[in-house]
């Protein structure tokens, strides 16, 4: 008879996933898939990149079992190496732009991308992409703790772990980030007007 993981804690699976067991692999999946994607997705606002990011932070998750540490929540581990990923996919974007922009205008069509984006296919969606705009060109920093507690609602007290810094740091970082993004927003409906 096969156990139902589903009653399994999440220090009990990673046991059994260290121990090779794909079905304890599988549950930690079930469990976590969607809120990984969320997150990565609002960090990166691309829904088929999140989808390989996600697959990435499992892969990579899975691997490194051994260094899960089983009096911390897993979701909250899994949450940091997904806000990893989408750390490297931004340097990686970063590098590909520079790149693009570096080469000669005759050459630049084989590295561009032709696909619009989501959110300028559709008209009625401005609005979501002038915010995620805003969100984009917030600092690193305040970017990660706006998503985390203000979208994703991460409590306090895990955001503090996913980013490695105190409850007041994140706190603090979530007033600026309001306040900037706010600034941003007040500052390209005032340029959509003039």
């Amino acid at each position: 008879m096969i156990p139902d993981l589903s009653q399994y804690s999440d220090q009990d699976l990673a046991a059994l996933a260290r121990a090779h067991r794909d079905d304890a692999c599988r549950e930690l999946l079930r469990r976590y898939k969607t809120g990984v994607y969320r997150l990565i997705v609002k960090h990166i606002g691309d829904a088929e990149e999140a989808m390989d990011l996600t697959q990435e932070t499992f892969v990579a998750g899975f691997s490194a079992l051994n260094r899960y540490d089983g009096d911390r929540p897993f979701r909250i581990w899994i949450a940091r190496i997904a806000l990893n990923k989408c750390r490297d996919w931004a340097r990686r974007r970063r590098v590909r732009a520079f790149f693009s922009r570096a080469l000669p205008l005759e050459s630049a069509h084989q590295v561009a991308s032709d696909v619009p984006s989501p959110d300028s296919e559709a008209t009625d969606r401005g609005e979501l992409a002038r915010v995620r705009g805003a969100i984009d060109r917030l600092p690193q920093n305040l970017r990660e703790v706006l998503l985390l507690r203000g979208v994703d609602e991460v409590s306090q007290a895990e955001t503090a772990v996913i980013l490695q810094v105190s409850e007041k740091t994140v706190e603090t970082r979530l007033y600026r980030a309001r306040t900037k993004l706010r600034e941003l927003l007040a500052g390209t409906s005032a340029r959509a007007r003039g």
